[in-house]
């Protein structure tokens, strides 16, 4: 009875999958066309953070004779932490992987694979823009990506399932 325990046990812990990056490698294995990547659920593997300001102000003189500077600022965050949930929303150019993150119109951002690296990786693509991670759209926005989110890319989970059957039999020997 224990060993049916351990072994249930084992097979329970040993079809748990992991993050993996997803890449050109795993695209190819598991022959994941656009329609069958709609079925794969996508993860992000660092924070995003995407952050749009804007300021404005006037001087004037007020009523008792002193300076007046009024000045307003607005600024707007989206925050995407690791391991939020995306799904596959279409292909993009130059084979970018266009994913969702929330309901709403334009609300994807687009990841894609660096001709400088070997991984394979699918990062955030966004167009440069000097110390900053770049810039994207996104909502019909148009964000600046904070420092450190250049490195997020997409992961999956892979799950490893494997089942043995096993039949022990003790043999009792035999007697002259």
């Amino acid at each position: 009875m224990r060993s049916f325990v351990f072994f249930a046990v084992l097979l329970i812990v040993a079809s748990c999958g992991t993050k993996v990056p997803f890449t050109d490698q795993l695209k190819e294995e598991f022959d994941l066309s656009p329609e069958n990547m709609m079925k794969v659920q996508f993860f992000t593997s660092s924070v995003i953070i995407l952050e749009k300001s804007s300021s404005s102000g006037n001087q004037s003189t007020g009523d008792d004779g002193a300076l007046v500077v009024n000045s307003n600022k607005t600024s707007d965050r989206v925050i995407i932490n690791p391991g939020t949930k995306c799904v596959f929303e279409k292909m993009g150019d130059n084979n970018a992987i266009v994913v969702r993150f929330e309901l709403g119109t334009g609300k994807v951002l687009r990841f894609n694979t660096r001709t400088t690296q070997t991984s394979g990786k699918y990062y955030l693509v966004t167009e440069a823009k000097e110390n900053t991670a770049g810039i994207v759209d996104y909502g019909n926005e148009t964000y600046t990506v904070a420092q450190g989110a250049g490195s997020a890319h997409l992961q999956v989970i892979l799950k490893k399932l494997q089942k043995t059957k096993r039949k022990d039999r003790t043999v009792k020997g035999l007697k002259v």
